[in-house]
């Protein structure tokens, strides 16, 4: 019996997706992921040229999450290791939090959503290492898909 699931074959065994017959396309993706401080943190985050004991917060976590992206494949099973044409991670605080949205595209025949999910991951989990000595009340959050354009379907953001 066939399985719905992309990466279990017939005989209920992990396997990788064959992409040979697949069609090169440009893939684009764009995740999501909130990091919740408590007010003392946002608040020092905001201040102008704020770098914590280890460096510049946002800067360093933007670097940790694009080579986290390019390294997807190695991190995940199954992921097929893509060259990666471009990885943007923007960091805006909203509130007391800090969102991160990382967007990634490629040409070729897989889609490149794990990656974006992966670079705003790390991105976010850098921002908890760098902040971590001035509070451990620091929150990582709703992580998500927000956009993927290209291959077989599309998924948009509402209107």
């Amino acid at each position: 019996m066939p399985t719905p699931f992309t990466h279990i074959d017939s005989a209920n065994r992990p396997t990788m997706v064959d992409v040979s017959d697949k069609t090169a396309t440009r893939r684009t993706a764009t995740a999501e992921t909130r990091v919740r401080f408590p007010i003392e943190v946002a608040n020092a985050l905001r201040a102008k040229d704020f770098h914590s004991a280890k460096g510049p917060v946002f800067h360093t976590a933007i670097v940790a999450g694009v080579m986290a992206a390019k390294r997807t494949h190695e991190l995940i099973p199954f992921c097929h290791p893509l060259g990666i044409e471009n990885c943007k991670i923007l960091i805006d605080m909203q509130d007391d939090d800090a969102v991160i949205r990382c967007t990634v595209s490629v040409f070729h025949k897989t889609g490149v959503e794990m990656e974006a999910l992966t670079g705003a991951s790390i991105a976010a989990l850098t921002v908890y290492d760098m902040c971590k000595a001035l509070s451990h009340d620091i929150v990582i959050a709703d992580t998500r898909l927000v956009e993927k354009r290209g291959g077989k379907s599309d998924i948009l953001p509402p209107a």
